[in-house]
This record gives C-alpha cells, structure tokens and sequence, in this order.
C-alpha cells in the first residue's frame, strides 16, 4: 500500500467525515484516498476559501477540521485562513504536500515549515514511508488536544513511498478529563463572588467548547447574577432571561449599561480582551475581577485580574456552585421583573432607530430587523469582517453557541462566505445565513460557484455600500480623501444568478418579500441578496475598533 492511501485510510479511522481542498498534483492521491476511505471532498475554488471552510466546520461541528493544498502556491493561497485558524485556536489538520528533499531547484520549493510557524501554525511532517502513519496520527491527535492548526506536509517523494505500517487501526488514546481547579482558588473565588451585590459573569469560548452552558446558569441563578457572552460565544445563553447578549461593542446600550454596573465579573473562558471589555472601559474599574481559564498564560493577559482559576471552565462553575451552595450564600438581588422586563425591552430588535432608509437604499438596521423576522429561528450566522458586520452579529438571534460563526481573530476581509460553506457542510439540519459586506463578497466570489454546485441551503446577504465602509466613516470626518475607498455599484443578484444561484434586490423593506418567497418555496438553490444599504448610517462599534489602532 502506498503511504497516500494509508494516511487516507488511517485519517478516515481517526473520523475524518469530511475533507476540504483543491486539488493539484502534489495532494491528488491522498486526497481522492480519504474519498476511498470513506470521507466526503469539498472542492473549493481557491485554497484561502478551503481552508476557511475547514476552519468553520471545526467550529460548527466539534470535529477536528480537514484541508488538503498543493504545496508551494497551494500552501501561500492558504495562509490568510490559516492565520485566522491559528489565532482563533481552531482544531485543524492541513494535509499540505511538500517538495522531494532532493528537489532543490523545484519552481514549488519554499520553505513551507517556517511558513506556517510564521502564522501560528504547528508545522508536522511525514519523515519517511516507515514512519508516515505514526506521523499522521500524532499530527491529527495534535491538532485534536492542542485545539490548533497543524500543517502536516508530505514530501512527494514519501507519498510515493511504500507503507509498511499497514493492518490494525491506531489505538485509541486514553480519555483526557477536563482539569478541577484548586480548592484554595475556588474558595477565593467563592469568597468575591459571595460579596457581590451585582455579580455579572462573563462567558467565551473556552466556556462554549467545556460545554459550560448549565452548570453556568445554574451558578448564575445561585448568585442572582447576570450573564454576557464575548462576541465569539454568541448564543451561549440564548433563551435565558437575564442573558444581555455580546459584551464589547456589539452590546446594546442597556446591556453596556448593566456591564458597567457590575461590582464582581466572573469571566470563564473568555480573554477579556480589548472587543469585549471595549478597551477596559467597559468593566467598573472598582469591579473585583475574577477569571477562569485551563491556561495559566492566558490569565490576565488583556485586563486586570484580581483573583485567578486554572482549570476547565465547566468543572470551575460546578465547583464554584458546589462551594456556595455550600456555605449557603444569599442571593444578590440584583435580578428583579422590572430588571427583567428592561433587559426584555433593551436588547437591540426592540430599540428605536431613526430609519434613514430613502427608497434607493435600504437602513442596515431596516435590513437586519426585517430578515430576522423572516428567518427560521434554527439557523447559523457566518459574518464577514467590515463596517457592516455589527448589524447582523447584533440584530440576528442565533440558537446556540454553534449557531455563531464569527472568523474576526485576524480581521481579514473575505472570509465569510467560505465560512459559511464550512458551517452549512458541518448543519446541513439548519438555515446557513452569509452576511457579507461587498468588498468581502468580491474577495470570496470564486465559492458563489461552489455554493451552487453543493445545492446548499444557504442565504447570501451583501450589505452593499459600494464602499469600504469602515475606512470611509473613520477617515472622512477627518476630510481624508476616498476617492480609492469607494467604488461603482455592483450587480450581486446578477452574479449569483451568473454563478447558478437565485438573486433579488433589495432597496427597501418590502423588497424583503423575495426572502419570503425563497423560503416558501423550500429554498432549494441558495439566495444572494443584494442589499444596497445607505451609505452613511455609521456602525455603534466603529469608534470602538479604531480606538487601538
């Protein structure tokens, strides 16, 4: 057997259901021997869009994502999505093929190990036919427990090789339980928390992946405490009552108002960076800070912590509840009906705006009210980076945690609609909504096409400006000139229909019938909306996301 068709063989034994790529000469073998093995291939038209699929299906399906390049240019097209994998601590195993050792004047050869290390990446390697599925295993199970993206490259001359290491299965590896943390950091911790008079806790990512959702509300309901997510835990809490939704500058003015207000921050799992704090104004600055995470370093990294938890977030709220249900510790009473009804009244579907819609041109926020009225609430949102991306991260309701996806670790432009591809290959059971700027939509145009051909369930909204929104409304108030920020308008609708899709526009709020139509009528081929959105509404968050820079 060669060594493509056992690492195929043995990647599909690890559970690898699904495999995304182009494929070029280098990756052809392995590629088709994962469909041999079992595994579906998702062709993408370009390896930066491949790799982001692979990023959103890890996120969206809780398995170690999968993307198989050409080496050489194959591997440079990935790097972007690479880079946001990276950041964003995304389990995934990128099967990139390398040049021969001995092929030292090969037009393919770069340096592909220092590459990927450049951007985050854990770069592996296939040393040799003997050792190619020992080295395909520990790659894979790398990727797996370290929640990272390693670069398995595979010299073309070993692929060629053949594989001793042939028959049983690799063994299991043991069960990893998720680490308690200590008794003497939960009694403190316990001991802030028992003190609050406004508790507020604080959930990320790490709480998300723990599956910490119960034993934080419960901890919650003991405290009387209110809950928030950071942005990329969105729908973490969705349902609960006492949930103010994204803190940072997503939140509402209610919820930035109640954030403020807290005197004891319980944050698990989240970085408390500079978007969720909003550069530390946020928070009370007399607030007591408290901070789980199951890494020591990431422990104060962004703002001030006064007292620590090293341990998994799930395993920290049960023994946090454990201990002040212990003790006994009173409720707050924080939470009244009337704070409930004003959370109720304050979340951002039910606040007033003053539409500047005029007939050409369609209020963003018009926009986005109106499509979540019409949505089915099973859905997963996948949004692009932009001026325009606070409107759908603010105004459309998810259903769970998995129901977000939110590719922002490294801010590129361009990521959303292979994203979006990724998640609705991972929930094909749910609505896939796309929410793209144009700059964005232009950058991925090349997956319209895949979108079509894989006859996914999907709506492709573009909040359509003409322009690059975020630099227009930060530089021309400062008579900076944007003559090369703006553009003419595009045909998105036209596009999509080029590319084997159905289109419509919108200019106004019941233009938003045509999404009505396509979801009665089953929604069989995805739906580009062209949305030509007023140009001169200006995004809440916008002064926040300048503010560092």
């Amino acid at each position: 057997m060669l060594v493509t068709q056992a690492v195929g063989a043995t990647l599909a034994g690890l559970g690898v259901r699904h495999a995304f790529g182009l494929i070029g000469s280098g990756n052809f073998a392995v590629s088709n021997a994962l469909v041999v093995a079992g595994a579906e291939f998702v062709a993408a038209r370009h390896e930066g869009g491949a790799i982001t699929m692979a990023d959103a299906y890890a996120r969206v399906s809780g398995r170690v994502g999968v993307c198989s390049v050409h080496q050489g240019p194959g591997l440079t097209n990935a790097m972007t999505g690479l880079a946001e994998a990276a950041k964003s601590r995304t389990p995934l195993l990128l099967l990139a093929a390398d040049t021969a050792a001995a092929a030292i004047r090969s037009n393919f050869r770069i340096d592909q190990d220092r590459l990927v290390a450049a951007v985050g990446a854990v770069p592996e390697r296939l040393y040799g036919p003997e050792s190619a599925l020992t080295d395909v295993v520990r790659a894979y199970r790398r990727a797996q427990v370290e929640r990272r993206p390693v670069a398995l490259m595979m010299p073309l001359d070993v692929q060629a090789g053949a594989c001793p290491q042939v028959g049983a299965p690799p063994p299991e590896p043991p069960v990893l339980r998720p680490a308690r943390p200590a008794a003497v950091a939960v009694a403190e911790a316990a001991d802030a928390l028992a003190r609050a008079r406004r508790p507020l806790i604080i959930a990320g990512r790490g709480a998300a992946l723990a599956g910490a959702r119960e034993p934080l509300e419960r901890l919650a309901d003991h405290l009387g405490a209110l809950l928030a997510t950071s942005a990329v835990a969105n729908g973490l809490f969705a349902g609960n009552p006492w949930a103010l939704g994204i803190a940072g500058g997503f939140a509402s003015p209610v919820a930035a108002e109640l954030i403020g207000e807290a005197d004891a921050v319980l944050g698990v799992g989240v970085a408390l960076n500079m978007w969720t704090t909003r550069h530390g104004r946020l928070l009370h600055p007399h607030a007591t800070v408290v901070q789980v995470d199951h890494e020591a370093e990431a422990i104060g990294a962004h703002h001030r912590v006064d007292l620590a938890v090293l341990g998994d977030a799930a395993e920290a709220a049960r023994a946090l509840l454990e201990e002040l249900e212990r003790r006994g510790t009173p409720l707050s009473g924080w939470r009244t009906p009337a704070l409930a009804e004003y959370i109720r009244a304050g979340a951002w579907q039910g606040l007033p705006f003053d539409d500047a819609g005029d007939g050409a041109r369609i209020d963003p926020r018009a926009l986005s009210v109106g499509l979540d009225e019409l949505l089915p609430d099973e859905r997963t949102v996948a949004i692009d980076s932009g001026h325009f991306m606070g409107y759908p991260a603010m105004y459309l309701r998810v259903p769970d945690e998995r129901g977000f996806v939110f590719t922002q670790a490294f801010q590129a432009v361009g990521l959303g609609l292979a994203s979006a591809i990724g998640a609705a290959v991972a929930r094909p059971d749910r609505l896939t909504v796309a929410a793209l700027g144009d700059g964005g939509a232009l950058m991925g145009l090349p997956e319209l096409e895949t979108v079509a051909r894989l006859g996914l369930r999907m709506l492709i909204v573009v909040y359509n400006d003409g322009a690059y929104g975020a630099e227009v409304h930060h530089f021309g108030p400062h008579g900076a000139p944007l003559e090369l920020v703006r553009f003419p308008d595009v045909d998105f609708a036209a596009l999509g229909r080029a590319a084997g899709l159905e289109g419509a526009t919108v200019r106004r709020r019941r233009d938003l019938r045509a999404v009505e139509t396509w979801l009665a009528s089953g929604a069989e081929r995805a739906l580009v909306l062209d949305a030509k959105v007023v140009p001169t509404v200006v995004a809440e968050w916008l002064e926040e996301a300048f503010r560092g820079h």
